[in-house]
């Protein structure tokens, strides 16, 4: 009896199916519309349509940041393929699991500049973790299966298949997962244990030690962030966390430090520095984190636990490489820790003597003013109207991200979502939608401003659309606000294009597309315009008009070592005590 044969449209959806997918982001075109068919002819996948591909990639990275699971985008050929490019390279930098499909025209016009023909493979080799064009319907399930495989083994990343539209056309059979296993690809998870146990022995030694743990905490799964907050509880190290990293180890924990980098807490930044030995557990040391390598913690020791070996020794050199996955390195960490009777050395509470110290600072610290809204004060109000509720956050990337990530506590991971590596502004509301699709129960807000909110605008139709009831907060204060900032300090006040003289009346805009807006000028009114906010049932628009000179501090100025921090405003104490809002 001759096998069952479907059309590779039908594979698509059967292998989409096969791995757990139950929800997809796209825009359809010509070369798609066998794909779209199939996808109309069923009710088990559902397909969000956004307004932009690049839109549709940001939900997809959304979507698996906040679950763990693969992100799925759809999108035609030509200039469909070639407007994933920006999304492509934010999941590879900051290591998103992705899968990308993409229209192509048939395989007899490859290459003779057919009617929206891009070579989206030869585009994307830089910003993929892998690529695929798909020539033989018959190697179909196979390639699926396997970009699935590679998105989200190792070092998790963004994968693109190529379809070619006879292709979707063509018939074959189908093969299930478990009959279509990858020929090659099998990354290490397994740390070496004699490098484990030297670690623990390092660990056990250090007077000074610091944890330094990034977004691979996060992408290993909720198991390695218990690990990180159990080894942290073990040993009674000081732990610092990178942007990625927010919600690893719950805010509130004694022992956690603030973020690090450029925008960093005083006590991180010198912590780092200062120390004597670094526990690098899924970071990558770029140069957010490190400011000057050669003035980077020049007495510590450094033990790095990452799952990609290129990320191994590719910015600062380490004693102590181990390539594995976070979460099966720090359960050996902690076995050998226990086992062994191992405890801290007794130099650990002068470290923490004097990480109070730094801490006494209040580097968060800021002065109120009656008359303007300071950001700080609008984020520490949404932080508490959000306080003990089911909430994710999204942020674009400028000033207000970096006010989010000082002023909104993170207690768990997957909570937060941000572009940390490329910086992409208009990441943020569709990024929104994909977390909002997963977890429909959940409050998701999106922290952005009025300049990185228009990259993508027109995703609030998504949102409408679909049921979507997002809550957008602009911090709006009229600049490209983080560009302002370093003229201020950097270019002699010389304010070359960084204005936004002219933007839309965002009330307006949003009931325009069918949402609720709310405009907040005077800081006495921003806790009830969250309060209405949160318990609109559908979308909305929070426009926050705040201080336009406001600036982001602490700050390491580019070039130079982690210690060497811009604290305020002329670098000046403050002076009156009644006049502060301590984080």
């Amino acid at each position: 009896m001759a096998k069952e044969e479907f059309s590779g449209a039908e594979i698509v959806l059967k292998a989409l199916k096969d791995q757990g997918v139950d929800t997809v982001f796209g825009y359809p075109g010509g070369v798609t519309l066998p794909l779209y068919d199939e996808i109309y002819k069923q009710n088990l996948l559902r397909h969000v349509l956004t307004r932009h591909e690049q839109g549709a990639m940001h939900a997809a990275e959304g979507y698996a940041r906040s679950t763990g699971r693969v992100g799925v985008a759809l999108v035609t050929s030509g200039p469909g393929a070639t407007n994933t490019v920006t999304g492509l390279t934010d999941a590879m930098m900051d290591s998103i699991p992705l899968v990308c499909l993409t229209g192509q025209v048939p395989t007899a016009l490859i290459g003779n500049d057919a009617f929206q023909e891009a070579d989206i493979t030869g585009i994307t080799r830089a910003c993929t973790k892998h690529n695929y064009l798909v020539k033989d319907v018959a190697d179909l399930p196979r390639v699926l299966h396997e970009a699935f495989y590679v998105a989200t083994n190792g070092r998790p990343g963004p994968v693109l298949v190529d379809l070619p539209k006879d292709v979707l056309m063509g018939h074959a059979t189908y093969l299930p997962p478990a009959k279509a296993k990858p020929r090659s690809y099998k990354p290490q998870v397994k740390g070496d244990l004699k490098s484990i146990e030297k670690a623990v022995k390092m660990m056990a030694k250090a007077k000074r030690p610091v944890i330094y743990a990034g977004g691979g905490v996060v992408n290993s799964g909720p198991g390695a962030s218990q690990l990180l907050r159990e080894m942290v509880a073990k040993t009674g190290f000081p732990c610092t966390l990178t942007l990625m990293g927010l919600g690893a180890l719950p805010a509130s924990d004694a022992r956690y430090l603030g973020m690090l980098g450029m925008h960093g807490t005083y006590e991180a930044n010198m912590a780092m520095y200062e120390s004597d030995l670094i526990l690098c557990v899924g970071a990558r040391f770029d140069d957010r984190v490190t400011g000057a390598i050669d003035g980077f913690a020049p007495n510590a020791k450094k033990i790095h636990i990452d799952i990609d070996p290129s990320s191994i020794n590719k910015n600062v050199i380490v004693d102590l490489p181990i390539v594995g996955d976070v979460g099966h390195v720090l359960e050996d960490m902690l076995k050998l820790w226990k086992s062994n009777q191992m405890s801290a050395d007794k130099g650990l509470k002068n470290w923490w003597k004097t990480i109070d110290k730094w801490r006494a600072r209040k580097c968060l610290a800021y002065k109120k003013n009656g008359k303007l809204m300071r950001p700080q004060y609008a984020l520490e109000q949404l932080a508490a109207a959000c306080k003990g509720k089911n909430v994710y956050y999204c942020t674009d990337v400028g000033q207000h991200q970096m006010w989010a990530a000082q002023y909104l506590p993170m207690e768990e991971p997957n909570r937060w979502m941000t572009s940390g590596g490329l910086g992409t502004m208009g990441y943020g509301l569709p990024a929104a939608l994909g977390v909002q699709a997963a977890h429909p129960d959940a409050s998701v807000v999106v922290v952005s401003s009025e300049c990185s909110i228009q990259m993508n605008i027109q995703e609030i139709a998504t949102a409408i659309q679909y049921g979507l009831p997002v809550k957008v907060v602009l911090l709006n204060n009229g600049f490209m606000g983080m560009v302002r900032q370093w003229q201020e300090l950097f270019y002699g006040e010389r304010y070359s294009e960084s204005r936004m003289e002219v933007h839309p009346d965002f009330v307006k805009l949003a009931e325009a597309y069918g949402a609720l807006g709310i405009r907040v000028e005077d800081p006495g009114d921003a806790k009830a315009a969250f309060k209405k906010m949160l318990e609109h049932d559908g979308m909305v628009v929070v426009d926050l008009r705040i201080d336009p000179t406001e600036n982001v501090f602490p700050m390491i100025p580019a070039g130079h070592a982690h210690n060497d921090m811009i604290l305020g405003p002329g670098d000046a104490e403050v002076e009156d005590e009644e006049d502060v809002v301590l984080a």
